[in-house]
């Protein structure tokens, strides 16, 4: 009986790949998730990446929970194992929110706890500002309301490029390049969070994510990056429950001014900073994940 029972434990800490169908203005799409813990488990935690990267970021962070939570890592439209969107310009938060909803109704559970790395932390804030929100819990992994234009600019340049490379190693390391600012990983590390974000096609390796992608993104106006900044303000100041935003030290992205702002804000809000590193942290290292832990299990 002991014997069976441990068999159990160490296949529901194995991730499982599973889908579910969602809808934009332009038809049906389906989100992948990767799904770890015991699958009956209600207590839920919603693990959502940065603009070009995939749910197989939080793989550490996932097994680490997975004894006290269910832990479910989509990829967000366009990404990963994800459908890329008929049209482009749904390639924003509402539609993004509005998945996130949808998965949450196929997990059939009445609340969430959310980790979300740089956009993944905007769908977060979007969702948790919401009426009725299932968000019970916020960490917010370097982002907030306000973006630092330098960073936006500096991701602009990238994003969207149409790029192969010859071998794999050759695309992990490019994708390590364009995300050294995650902190100094190893080389198994980047090969463990960067390899999900290639694939090999017609004999060269390429990114996963839709180019797409940037067409909303470079299209943004002033006047509608303000809109969208005020509506996450309101957000902030909306949600009920705790939150804590994770600032690198050396973050273009998020300044240490927005993140005082976003503690006066908010009505449980608290910060912690992590040295050495930038835009985003990667949380695969034990000391960061142990942040997280402490935040969302105490």
């Amino acid at each position: 009986m002991t014997a069976m029972t441990s068999a159990s434990t160490v296949d529901q800490r194995a991730p499982r790949q599973r889908y579910v169908q969602c809808a934009s203005g332009a038809g049906l799409h389906r989100i992948a998730y990767t799904e770890w813990g015991d699958p009956d488990n209600p207590r839920v935690l919603l693990c959502v990446h940065g603009l070009t990267r995939s749910g197989r970021d939080f793989d550490r962070v996932a097994e680490a929970l997975a004894g006290t939570y269910r832990v479910i890592c989509p990829d967000v439209a366009g990404r990963g194992l994800s459908s890329w969107l008929a049209n482009p310009n749904f390639y924003s938060v509402p539609q993004y929110v509005a998945d996130m909803v949808t998965l949450i109704a196929r997990l059939n559970v009445e609340t969430v706890d959310w980790f979300g790395t740089s956009m993944g932390g905007l769908i977060g804030m979007a969702l948790a500002g919401l009426p009725d929100t299932p968000i019970r819990k916020l960490l917010l992994n370097d982002v907030g309301p306000h973006l630092e234009p330098v960073a936006v600019q500096r991701i602009g340049d990238y994003l969207g490029k149409p790029i192969q490379f010859e071998t794999l190693q050759q695309g992990i390391d490019y994708a390590a390049l364009l995300a050294q600012t995650f902190g100094p990983l190893s080389p198994d590390e980047w090969r463990e969070i960067n390899t999900p974000l290639l694939h090999e096609k017609d004999g060269a390796w390429r990114f996963r994510y839709d180019p797409r992608i940037a067409q909303p993104f470079t299209a943004i106006t002033e006047d509608a990056a303000k809109l969208g900044e005020a509506a996450l303000w309101h957000s902030l100041a909306s949600f009920q429950g705790p939150v804590l935003v994770v600032r690198g030290e050396q973050s273009d992205l998020l300044s240490r001014e927005t993140v005082t702002k976003m503690v006066e804000t908010g009505k449980a809000v608290s910060s912690v900073e992590i040295a050495g590193v930038g835009h985003a942290p990667a949380f695969v290292s034990a000391d960061q994940i142990d942040i997280a832990r402490q935040f969302f299990i105490g």
